[in-house]
């Protein structure tokens, strides 16, 4: 349960610490002294949006902390947008803090009574009673497997249909790719070949030209270097005029066979220079840098080439996936419809008796369950909740023939039956009694009451009915400092109660009458 607010610099209140009791509070105030702010406070707490204008003017951040039996939550918001979220003083994400919340804590604001013509909100009113979170997870696990399975099937049929479209132009390029025989690195081979062949003549020319200089008849440098001998005098450098020799005799003998193996082939320069172009066009084509590349797609295409024979085999096992986890899917649903069912009936008898307790005497409620047309998130089950409060009236969706003072009724009929069920530890009530009044606002009160017993509920209310059956009454109120207006939260004790409930009959000021009728609502009297 909530035990204790902390708030400072939100909107008009720069500090504000209130602890909170067990069972039923309730929470009064005129209208304007900021017990919307006090809610708005808590919501921000609990993971609301947040928005940097709600902090005071000329503060740099607010604070807003709330103790509950399992821990204490705190939300700072600083004056640039951003903020933080603790839980027990550790870092938490909005959306971490958001679960938590959801666990701890339900405020019913002005505006949730609109949520009982909503399908969904009723869907989980059918859920909550039926309890059957083992068939919603069960059904959303199989939900989560058919959808995968039906998305593959889909992305395998529009790639097979794209391919179908595609499988000449793929074959026609895995074709020419082909017929190619690359190989790695022919492009610079065939360009050095190419040199070689086209030039021929001056590359004999000068390698005969290298030898007749190394071992010519006259002025042969091999003979003059043999000639030489400086044994005695220099015998290093007579070792390395020997290594020169042999070094010159080696590069004859190379030289001789090389021209020797020079030839002029114009046919076979023809054919390189005609590989090398269609090699180059090929690069152009297909946007490659090199045959590498070139390889590297002719593979790829060949894949595709491949998958156009096997789609036909990948479908037909997609689909027979499909129908298997339809299957499964199919006969989840039916555990979960099944589950729903089975409480449509006592759903709509102990709304009609709480109705009637609430002084819609001929109230009548249904709860029809039709099929969806497909699969949902949810199951395949559309929950409509007809509403009748006149005799002999038929039954119409709620926003047809209920009014708001009806709907409010109904609407704190169904928070105390989900109360039953879920097991959250505190209920808050803003204004849900509005468009009733008198006795029926008196047996609101005693509904709030008992459901208090199991849980803690706080109700902010503006009938004298509902505040007096309150275990603990807390009063906003506003205040004029020197400089600004603020809002604060106090306890009452039992005098102030009766003045307060008193002011809530007559206005300010009550008359001995008004206080007599306040003591007699807080049975002193």
């Amino acid at each position: 349960m909530l035990k204790h607010l902390h708030i400072q610099n939100y909107a008009l209140i720069s500090h504000l610490d209130i602890d909170f009791e067990s069972g039923f509070s309730v929470m009064t105030g005129e209208t304007g002294a900021g017990k919307s702010i006090i809610l708005g406070a808590l919501a921000l707490v609990l993971g609301a949006r947040a928005d940097s204008k709600a902090i005071t003017d000329g503060e740099e951040k607010c604070i807003i902390e709330a103790e509950f039996d399992e821990g204490i939550i705190r939300r700072e918001l600083y004056a640039n947008g951003k903020s933080r979220s603790f839980v027990d003083d550790s870092v938490v994400t909005l959306q971490e803090l958001k679960v938590l919340a959801n666990k701890l804590i339900d405020i019913h604001s002005q505006h949730a009574n609109l949520l009982i013509e909503n399908a969904d909100f009723q869907l989980e009113i059918v859920d909550a009673i039926a309890q059957n979170e083992p068939q919603q997870a069960d059904y959303s696990t199989r939900y989560e497997a058919y959808t995968a399975a039906v998305e593959a099937l889909h992305k395998l049929q529009n790639l097979a249909k794209k391919s179908q479209q595609d499988a000449d132009y793929i074959q026609y390029r895995y074709k020419l790719l082909d017929e190619a025989g690359l190989q790695e690195g022919e492009l610079e081979q065939l360009e050095q070949e190419q040199y070689r062949l086209s030039h021929a003549e001056e590359i004999r020319m000068a390698l005969e030209t290298a030898v007749a200089a190394l071992q010519g008849e006259q002025g042969s440098a091999i003979e003059a270097l043999r000639a030489c001998r400086l044994d005695e005098a220099a015998p290093e450098l007579q070792e390395r005029i020997d290594s020169a020799r042999i070094e010159l005799q080696d590069i004859c003998h190379e030289a001789e066979r090389m021209a020797g193996r020079v030839e002029m082939d114009p046919q076979r320069l023809q054919w390189v220079e005609e590989r090398m172009e269609s090699l180059n066009t090929l690069l152009h084509k297909f946007n490659a840098a090199n045959e590498t590349e070139l390889i590297a797609l002719r593979d790829e295409l060949a894949e595709q080439v491949n998958r156009l024979d096997s789609f036909d085999f990948d479908i037909a096992n997609a689909q027979k996936e499909v129908e298997q986890q339809r299957a499964a899917l199919t006969k989840a649903a039916e555990a979960l419809t099944k589950s729903r069912k089975a409480v449509t009936k006592p759903i709509c008898e102990r709304l009609i008796a709480n109705l009637k307790l609430l002084g819609v005497a001929h109230a009548n409620v249904a709860i029809e369950l039709n099929p969806t047309s497909d699969f949902t998130p949810k199951g395949c089950d559309e929950v409509q909740l007809l509403f009748a409060a006149n005799l002999n009236q038929s039954l119409r969706n709620v926003s047809e023939v209920a009014s708001g003072g009806e709907i409010s009724r109904l609407m704190l009929c169904v928070k105390a039956l989900i109360a039953t069920t879920k097991g959250l530890p505190t209920i808050i009530f803003d204004e849900i009694d509005t468009g009733v009044s008198g006795d029926i606002a008196t047996q609101m009160a005693s509904i709030m009451r008992e459901m208090a017993k199991h849980r803690q509920i706080i109700a902010i209310t503006h009938l004298p009915q509902i505040a007096a059956r309150g275990e603990h009454h807390y009063k906003v109120y506003k205040a004029d400092t020197s400089s600004r207006t603020e809002t604060h939260i106090s306890r009452l004790n039992e005098e102030e109660r009766i003045i307060e409930i008193a002011s809530m009959l007559s206005g300010k000021n009550p008359s001995p009458e008004a206080i007599a009728n306040a003591k007699q609502l807080l049975c002193y009297l």
